[in-house]
C-alpha cells in the first residue's frame, strides 16, 4: 500500500464562498498545500527534496459533497503510481465526524529537475519512499 499522508483542518470564514460552502479554489489549493507537506515529509533530507519539483499537468475532481463554516474536515493523500516522469496522486477531503466523502481528486504531476528546470524521469528510489509497486 502506498504511503498515505493526512491532515485535519477547521473550516474558516476565509474558506467560504457566496453560497456559504468551501469555495472549489480552496479546495485546488488544499490539494496543492496537502501533495507538497506530503512530498517534503517523505523526502525530507534524502537530497531528492532538494533536487526535483513538481508542477501539476491536470487535475480531475469531483465534488461529493459541501464542506460548511466550523466543520472538521480530513485530508488525505497518496500517490496512486509513478510512470515515466509523472505522478498521480489522489486526495480525498472526508468530514471528520461523519467519514463522509465530500471531495476526491486526481492530480497528474510532472516531476521537475530543480536546476535545469526539465522534465525529469521518477527515479526508482521514490518508488520504495513512497511504497509504491
Amino acid at each position: 500500500m502506498s504511503e498515505h499522508y493526512i491532515e485535519e483542518y477547521v473550516v474558516q470564514e476565509s474558506d467560504i464562498d457566496e453560497l456559504n460552502h468551501v469555495s472549489n479554489i480552496k479546495y485546488v489549493e488544499w490539494i496543492q498545500e496537502i501533495s507538497k507537506a506530503h512530498w517534503y515529509k517523505v523526502t525530507k533530507g534524502t537530497g531528492f527534496d532538494t533536487s526535483y519539483f513538481w508542477v501539476v499537468s491536470s487535475h480531475n475532481i469531483e465534488y461529493k459533497a459541501s464542506a460548511l463554516l466550523n466543520e472538521t474536515v480530513l485530508i488525505e493523500t497518496y500517490v496512486e503510481k509513478f510512470e515515466k516522469a509523472f505522478s498521480y496522486r489522489i486526495v480525498e477531503v472526508k468530514d471528520k465526524t461523519s467519514g463522509k466523502l465530500l471531495m476526491k481528486s486526481l492530480t497528474k504531476w510532472c516531476m521537475m529537475d530543480m536546476q535545469t528546470k526539465r522534465i525529469a524521469r521518477v527515479p526508482k528510489e521514490l518508488f520504495e519512499l513512497f511504497r509504491i509497486n
